[in-house]
């Protein structure tokens, strides 16, 4: 299989894809791709794939010429892939579109975070750590807030340690903010040094991430200065209730 980089638009529309066809991964639909259409998974490779060919790629997978399971089924088949073509094409709607990265250099936001957001769609905290699509990748200290980078998650569900995979693509970051996490993956993240944030609620990342930045304003808990690079004797004393409700969150992941 290629070691090729998928895009962050290849990669979204092959995910949306792959929903769109009943029983079918994200690895089952690349592997389809790559076996019988080739490597190349560019845009422009993907805009050029027509239904026969995505029928053809998957074999019998679906009995779309059939009469076994009779002609619902088969119009559902056809439907099925009519609309994951539509995808691969680049017709995701719009709320699947990916937010804009603004620009970052290193060291240009001094005593600032590196955040995860498990995301599914545009720019919201709505993703489990082992199934989300992406990672929005933000900067942020007490009075800015970058989306510096989003990294797909696509190629995690072809990796044997899918959870180290994913660990992996956010190491850098000091904490992650998911929807939800088993408890293995969780080990897994806080051996990394990256501190869990679980919210089952979800909601924009934005917003979230502002509630944050008050936090950091008004009294960080002591793990949050430390990263922060906050002098001891500069942090602000009132943080037991923060630091509680931090551990809470944490204990929530494990």
């Amino acid at each position: 299989m290629t070691e090729q980089r998928i895009s962050n638009e290849v990669a979204l529309r092959i995910a949306l894809a792959a929903r769109a066809l009943p029983e079918v991964s994200i690895g089952d639909l690349i592997e389809a791709l790559q076996s019988n259409l080739g490597d190349d998974l560019t845009e422009e490779f993907l805009s050029k794939i027509t239904v026969t060919q995505l029928k053809t790629a998957f074999g019998n997978t679906y009995d779309l010429d059939g009469e076994e399971d009779g002609e619902d089924a088969r119009s559902q088949d056809i439907a099925a892939f009519k609309e994951a073509v539509r995808i691969l094409w680049g017709g995701a709607s719009e709320e699947d579109r990916l937010p804009a990265i603004e620009s970052h250099e290193e060291g240009e936001m001094p005593h600032s975070l590196r955040i995860a957001v498990a995301s599914n769609n545009a720019e919201q905290l709505d993703g489990h750590f082992g199934s989300c699509l992406r990672y929005l990748i933000y900067q942020l200290s007490a009075e800015e807030l970058r989306l510096i980078d989003i990294r797909s998650a696509l190629e995690a569900d072809l990796s044997d340690d899918k959870n180290g995979f994913r660990v992996n693509l956010i190491r850098d970051c000091h904490v992650l903010y998911i929807v939800s996490i088993g408890g293995p993956a969780a080990a897994k993240v806080i051996k990394a040094g990256i501190y869990p944030m679980k919210l089952e609620q979800g909601g924009s990342a934005r917003s979230i991430l502002t509630d944050l930045q008050q936090v950091i304003l008004t009294s960080p808990p002591p793990w949050l200065a430390k990263v922060l690079g906050v002098a001891a004797g500069d942090r602000v004393k009132n943080y037991r209730a923060e630091e509680g409700a931090v551990k809470d969150k944490i204990a929530e992941t494990v």
